[in-house]
Formats: structure tokens, sequence, C-alpha cells
């Protein structure tokens, strides 16, 4: 890589453990194996092993979080204005991983894999997953695979945030520190609620075959319309004022039919809805939004409070304003927990009217905060 090069060249790779009869036990009681990991990593390990950093991704997200696959791939990750060279996770001084979960669809295994025991797509065959066992996939994969056995920082935002919560929690003598953003330690009953919809509009399409899809046409208008609903919520009011108000699309005055769309919004919409059926399993949207609703780190663990009773973990919590799906109360209640145990927190509420999904679009704020808690923590590792 040249000095004037602002990004990585990276590839896919691939891991398998779990092996018959050594399947990972699931908190639902299922076992999985074998199981395969996709990942990228990209950066140089120190001689000492100790700037490894570990990038948890959102729903839709996969391993693919910075960089590019050869120089003149048009696509880069999905964190790439984060994460590379000279950018505050920078790849010259870190070593950055990102695995796919489990559940997902995008190399590791998931409702699309191959049933071993029949040779055919898992489809509702495949085990209900919690954030709790794609943590504990994540962790073998950095300790047996990689064989690192610290990392200075977990980072994540969203429902990548709770996988980075659920590493403090129980793999408190690895993780250095923890950023979780734009995250809370459960949802709200609205969240859940938009899940939900999203949910019935897959049922609801005839081609979704009880999720046994997979020889025939998948129930692309279901998952669209999910991605839609979706969609709404990591937007806000203000956003989608500004981008597009009441503007029509392609007209010059409302149709006053049911035809192509009156508004620029609605067309938007349509255009996201109809991208995401392209790169996204429609059962594994279904996997990954349960696992969302059932996490429950007071439920699970006897309480907010006794949920970090054994953290060690240095924390840095980030929420925004204009964030309306994981609002900054559900940071406050998060970082109230952490100091009740005595954990070092830093929290940071950035000005923001532009919905959920800041946290993935250029935001130099966020960028300052992340590189100066990353260069305190590596120094304080020195």
């Amino acid at each position: 890589m040249n000095d004037e090069q602002s990004f990585d060249i990276v590839e896919t790779k691939h891991w398998q453990f779990a092996e018959p009869p050594n399947e990972l036990p699931l908190r639902c009681g299922a076992k999985l194996g074998p199981i395969t990991v996709a990942y990228e990593t990209c950066g140089t390990l120190s001689p000492e092993r100790d700037n490894a950093i570990l990038i948890c991704h959102a729903l839709s997200g996969d391993a693919h979080v910075c960089g590019r696959y050869s120089p003149d791939d048009p696509e880069p990750g999905w964190w790439d204005i984060m994460v590379g060279p000279g950018k505050p996770i920078d790849t010259r001084k870190y070593f950055v991983i990102c695995s796919n979960i489990i559940g997902a669809c995008k190399g590791s295994t998931g409702p699309s894999s191959v049933n071993p025991k029949t040779g055919e797509p898992f489809g509702l065959d495949f085990p209900m997953v919690t954030v709790e066992d794609m943590v504990k996939v994540q962790h073998a994969l950095v300790s047996r695979h990689l064989e690192l056995d610290q990392l200075l920082c977990v980072i994540g935002g969203s429902f990548g945030g709770m996988q980075a919560l659920r590493w403090a929690i129980d793999y408190p003598d690895i993780v250095r520190c923890v950023v979780p953003i734009a995250t809370a330690t459960r949802l709200s009953a609205q969240a859940i609620a938009f899940d939900e919809v999203g949910r019935q509009a897959i049922y609801a399409d005839p081609n979704w075959n009880g999720g046994d899809y997979y020889s025939g046409n998948p129930p692309a208008r279901g998952l669209a319309v999910a991605r839609m609903i979706g969609h709404i919520t990591y937007l806000s009011d203000q956003s989608m004022h500004e981008k597009f108000g009441r503007r029509l699309q392609d007209r010059e005055d409302v149709g006053y039919d049911f035809g192509p769309p009156d508004f620029q919004v609605e067309s938007y919409l349509r255009h996201q809805g109809g991208k995401f059926v392209g790169r996204f399993d429609a059962n594994s949207y279904l996997y990954i939004t349960k696992a969302m609703d059932y996490f429950d780190l007071a439920s699970d663990l006897g309480g907010a409070v006794e949920a970090f009773r054994g953290v060690k973990s240095r924390f840095l919590v980030v929420s925004f304003t204009g964030d309306w799906l994981f609002p900054t109360y559900q940071s406050r209640e998060l970082v109230r927990a952490l100091q009740a145990n005595g954990v070092r927190v830093s929290f940071c509420e950035l000005e923001s009217p532009y919905g959920h999904d800041i946290f993935l679009l250029e935001n130099p704020g966020l960028e300052d905060v992340i590189r100066s808690f990353l260069a305190n923590a590596q120094e304080a590792t020195g």
C-alpha cells in the first residue's frame, strides 16, 4: 500500500469449527455444528499482539467493514469512512477484525446454509440464535483461530453495540475497552413492534412458504416491505424533510391513482427495499430481528446494574440527539449501570438531527471522539 492510498486491500476468509460431536451449545438448548465463520482483517498485528480491535456489525452488515477487494473495486466496506489508513480506526496502528454473525447470510452459517443432516438449506430448521451465541462464535474465532488472548477494543453500533456489551460481560479479562454506539441494554417495545411488522410482511409473502423457498422464488416483496419499514426507523423527521419534503417524483402533479410513486420519499423507499432483496436473505432477517428482540441484559443477568458486575473494560458510550430508535435516555441508563459498578466510562451525546443511521455516515464528531478514545486506550497499554 502506497502512502497516498487511503484504503486497504482485503479478502474474505472462512474458518470452520464445532465439528460434530463437538457442536456449539446454544442458549435455546439446541446445538449447532459445524459452523463456518466469514471474517476479514486489515492492518498489522503488533509484536506484543495488543493492538487488535474487533468491530461488530449491525443487522444487515457483514464482515466487509473496510477497504476494497481490488484497487478498482467501486464498493468499499460498510464503515470505510471510519476504518482505514489515517482514519479514526487507523489500520496503520490497529489490527482490525470483523466477522459475519451466525444466523446471517454473508458467509457465516445461517438459515440459507446447507443443513448437513438433510443436504438442503436449513430454512426454519436453523436453531434460534441469540446475541450471546453470536459472541461465543466471535470469541472462538478470536481466541482459537486468530490466537489472540486480548483485544484492545470491541466497537459496535446498533445491533453491533449489543454484541459489544455482551463481549464486556462474557469475556471481561480479554477486552480492554468497549465502544457501544447508538445502542441499548434492551430494545424498547416500540422497536420490537417495528421488528414484528417487518417479520409479518415476510410471513405474508406467498413465496415465503414457511421459510422453505430456496428452490424457488424468494419472498422478495415481503422482504422489501420489511426493509422499507426498518429504513424509516433509521432516519428522522428532519432528515426526511430535508432530503425529500413533499417533492414529487418524475411528475408535475399528483396522479390521483395507485400507479407509479407520487412522492420522492415513496420512490426512495421502494428503491431501498428492492436493493436490499438483492443482497439479503429473508429468513436471516427473521432470525436476526428475533435475536435483537430477545436481547435483554437486565432480564438475563438479574438487573441492569448486576449485569455489569464483573466488567473490567473501559467504556465510551455514544448516542445521537436525533436517534429515536435508540434514544439517548437508553444510553444514559447504560452509563448509570456502568458507573454503579465503578466502571470507567465516558459518555458523549453528539448533536445530529439525522436519525439512527448517522453513525454509518460521515460524522466529524464521532470520528474525533473515537480517534481520541482509542489513542488514549493504546497509550494506556503501552
